[in-house]
């Protein structure tokens, strides 16, 4: 479907923060999100886990991961979902 690398689909947008993938994205899986004050990126398999904050606060990061645990299984469909079109 998008063979474009700067397509990041946002799966879910919630208390200011934007969570998303990019098309070519790599194993383990994981989410990208972002606010207005950075980004971060979280596994979401095995474990919900920080892999790496750019300037987001320890406030949102625990928002962020606390919505990473309620959405975990939609998160792991919709990535799933999205490398398949990318496979196509």
């Amino acid at each position: 479907m998008h063979k474009n690398s700067d397509y990041m689909p946002t799966i879910l947008l919630a208390f200011g923060l934007r969570f998303y993938f990019y098309s070519e994205e790599h194993m383990p899986i994981h989410v990208h999100v972002e606010n207005a004050d950075g980004r971060a990126k979280f596994s979401l398999e095995p474990d919900i886990e920080l892999i790496k904050n750019e300037g987001m606060k320890p406030k949102d990061l625990k928002k962020a991961k606390a919505l990473c645990e309620t959405f975990q299984e939609e998160f792991i469909e919709k990535w799933h979902e999205h490398m398949d079109d990318n496979d196509e």
